[in-house]
């Protein structure tokens, strides 16, 4: 793996720069995206886990099932990538007390899309990140405002490829940011990966802020 991958740290004096092994534990294009969009090199690795769990908070929801994709690559990784940095990352949509993830056909998708028609919901990501033995997670949450959409309107969405493999059955970033009329909180977590969230995770709990040249 390349070292020269756009991230640094630094002591207040900004001396003392190293690099690190980025390890994203995601197959999400978007977050990919994202994270190259940031200006940093990494390699994706990913173990399969089971998002099963009986919790009920979103917050402590996300943050134990981006720990169990964090960790379940660390121990893929068995000590043959020096000094890994890993971010992990899990985003669910919350509406009316119910988790959407991506639906399971056209029919799931439908029902989602009703149901986040004309109401607000929250969407919720949890970070994890490893690095030298120590471990942190946060969460970020913003809540996005949908227009009422019309049976026609709804029917021509799921038409189209967009809502089958987005939580909640929709994709901010595509066709369906003609629905919404606003949100609070941080766009790219509805996308995918809350940036803000993860730059402050990796500077006040490990010392790591991302390069700003």
């Amino acid at each position: 793996m390349d070292n020269n991958n756009g991230i640094v740290c630094s002591d207040e004096s900004g001396e003392n720069i190293m690099s690190y092994n980025v390890i994203l534990a995601s197959k999400s294009p978007r977050r990919k995206e994202i994270l190259e969009n940031l200006g940093v090199k990494f390699e994706i690795i990913v173990a399969d886990t089971d998002e099963s769990s009986d919790i009920k908070n979103p917050d402590e929801l996300v943050m134990a099932l981006a720990s169990r994709k964090g960790r379940a690559v660390l121990g893929r990784l068995g000590g043959e990538v020096t000094d890994p940095l890993i971010i992990a990352c899990d985003t669910l949509v919350y509406s009316e007390g119910e988790f959407l993830g991506k639906p399971r056909d056209r029919a799931d998708a439908e029902r989602m899309i009703k149901q986040l028609s004309g109401t607000s919901h929250s969407v919720v990501s949890g970070l994890y990140v490893y690095y030298g033995g120590r471990e942190a997670c946060a969460y970020a949450e913003t809540k996005v405002y949908f227009d009422k959409l019309t049976p026609e309107e709804i029917r021509a969405y799921l038409d189209t490829n967009e809502p089958y493999d987005k939580a909640g059955a929709y994709a901010i970033q595509g066709r369906a940011s003609a629905f919404i009329s606003g949100i609070e909180g941080d766009y790219f977590n509805v996308v995918g990966l809350p940036v803000n969230t993860l730059c402050k995770l990796l500077k006040e709990k490990f010392g790591i802020r991302l390069n700003e040249e």
